[in-house]
């Protein structure tokens, strides 16, 4: 049976996306530290720019977090419709050298180069190409990794960031995953992340130590994930145009919530991320589902479907309000609340793995 050759996929990755079209539309905002988002007290960043990521500030952070950090930041309300129309002439790029072009997001992409379309010779001067077509066209930065999948190709445009570009061919993807801290590895938050370090998980080397049966009694239904991830194997093919199922976010607390006050609070933090999410994947739907979960681990979920689409984020953040009100008061705490949007019309985005939560 004839071994197949590797395949050659490329991971496209915009710098600070949002943050850096707003710097680029006013030059009053260059050089400064800029958050795209709002910034009342309940208001989450949705982007940071590299200048304001210097202080620790970072997308769903509280934006009021992000104030004390950089007392300078500069907030700037998101305009979608601009990023979208930067987004589709990105698109418009990668489409000029494969047909194998998946979406993630308005400002990343897999690209599967393996047929040379214009016989540029090999998949790092395709990335080169298309990192200088982009800034000439855009004004804009990208980062790029090249590997053999798409585990490792999303690795590798984080390497050299921003503005880099990053080379893992196959003989050196098992050493490069071996020499990562699992943090670092797609769908492993920081929950997971704490976990693994106390069960001794450090690094992907740490991690491919461990065999099947102990990753499925600790990670469940992430073990085959973690397992393949470790060795630096993904047989995931680049799928263009698959059809986005779900979008939302929740967030695990650092202590539990109990009162109604602070639980409003909380969601309306989680409805801040899940929208911006909602956006950044140009999505819209008719079904919202509320996720909670209670201090000793037991996890409920309340939906509604309504006859049309959630317009915006007020419509959005109410309407999980009124599926969360019902069950307070509660007798124990609630350590983690989620929102999500289904019935969907929009992006697409990658299957890899659900993300993980997040801890607030």
């Amino acid at each position: 049976m004839a071994v197949l050759p590797p395949r050659k996929i490329i991971h496209i990755d915009m710098d600070a996306f949002y943050a850096s079209v707003e710097q680029r539309d006013d030059p009053a905002l260059r050089g400064r530290p800029v958050a795209v988002g709002s910034a009342q007290a309940r208001g989450v960043v949705a982007a940071a720019s590299y200048e304001a990521r210097k202080f620790g500030v970072r997308s769903a952070m509280p934006s009021s977090t992000a104030l004390r950090r950089c007392p300078e930041l500069v907030f700037v309300w998101p305009r979608f419709d601009v990023y979208r129309a930067v987004s589709s002439q990105i698109r418009a790029i990668l489409l000029d050298y494969t047909d194998l072009v998946e979406p993630l997001s308005l400002d990343e992409a897999y690209l599967d180069v393996s047929e040379d379309r214009r016989g540029l010779g090999s998949a790092r001067a395709t990335a080169e190409e298309i990192r200088a077509r982009i800034r000439a066209d855009t004004g804009l930065t990208a980062s790029a990794g090249v590997s053999y999948n798409k585990f490792i190709a999303k690795l590798a445009s984080d390497q050299n960031k921003p503005d880099g570009l990053c080379v893992i061919p196959p003989a050196k993807g098992p050493g490069f995953v071996a020499a990562l801290p699992v943090s670092r590895f797609h769908g492993v938050g920081p929950v997971t992340a704490a976990k693994m370090e106390r069960l001794g998980i450090r690094t992907g080397a740490d991690l491919r130590a461990c065999d099947l049966a102990f990753l499925q009694q600790h990670f469940r239904s992430s073990a085959d994930y973690l397992y393949g991830a470790a060795r630096g194997e993904d047989g995931r093919p680049v799928r263009p145009d698959r059809p986005l199922k779900s979008v939302g976010a929740e967030r695990t607390f650092d202590s539990d919530l109990a009162r109604p006050a602070e639980l409003r609070a909380a969601l309306d933090r989680v409805a801040d991320a899940a929208w911006a999410r909602i956006e950044r994947h140009g999505a819209r739907g008719r079904t919202l589902t509320l996720k909670l979960r209670y201090a000793d681990f037991r996890t409920i979920t309340r939906a509604r479907t309504i006859a049309g689409v959630f317009p915006d984020r007020a419509s959005f953040g109410e309407e999980g309000w009124h599926l969360l009100s019902p069950l307070l008061p509660v007798k124990q705490g609630i350590r983690l609340l989620g929102l999500t949007l289904s019935g969907l019309h929009g992006e697409t985005e990658d299957a890899l793995q659900p993300p993980l939560p997040l801890a607030l």
